[in-house]
C-alpha cells in the first residue's frame, strides 16, 4: 500500500467505535468497511469533482464533521466521509491533493466532469 498521508475512523459520540476506516495516499482515497467481511473501495483523487464540509451542532460538540465527496468513480460516486476528527483540515488537505493530482495527470475539465478519462497529450489540441 502507498504511503498514507491521513487516516481516521468513523466516530460515534466522538469516539472511534466503528468498523469504517478512511485513509488517503498521495493519489487515492480509501474507504474500508466491515468487520468479518471487509470491503475496500478507492477513488483516484483526480476523479473527485467536489468537496463539501458539513458539521451539525452535535458534530461540533463532539469535535467531528463530515465531508461530502462527489466523484466520477463508478463504484463510489457520491459518498460521505462521516464523523471524522479535524474535518476542516482534512477537507483542505484533500482539496490540495486533488488539485495536485489533476495537474500531475494533466486532467482537463471535460475529463473529470464525466467525459473520457484519457489523459491529455502535449500534442493534442482541444
Amino acid at each position: 500500500m502507498a504511503d498514507i498521508l491521513w487516516h481516521d475512523r468513523k466516530r460515534h459520540l466522538g469516539l472511534p467505535l466503528s468498523f469504517t476506516k478512511y485513509s488517503m495516499s498521495a493519489d487515492r482515497l480509501f474507504v474500508e468497511t466491515g468487520f468479518l467481511n471487509l470491503t475496500q473501495n478507492e477513488v483516484r483523487l483526480y476523479r473527485i469533482l467536489d468537496l463539501q464540509l458539513k458539521r451539525s451542532l452535535g458534530q461540533r460538540i463532539f469535535g467531528v464533521g463530515s465531508i461530502y465527496v462527489s466523484s466520477s468513480d463508478k463504484n463510489l460516486g457520491t459518498f460521505e466521509i462521516r464523523n471524522i476528527k479535524n474535518s476542516a483540515n482534512v477537507k483542505e488537505m484533500l482539496s490540495v491533493q486533488v488539485e495536485q493530482q489533476r495537474e500531475a495527470k494533466r486532467v482537463v475539465g471535460r475529463e473529470y466532469m464525466g467525459g473520457d478519462m484519457d489523459f491529455e497529450d502535449d500534442n493534442d489540441e482541444a
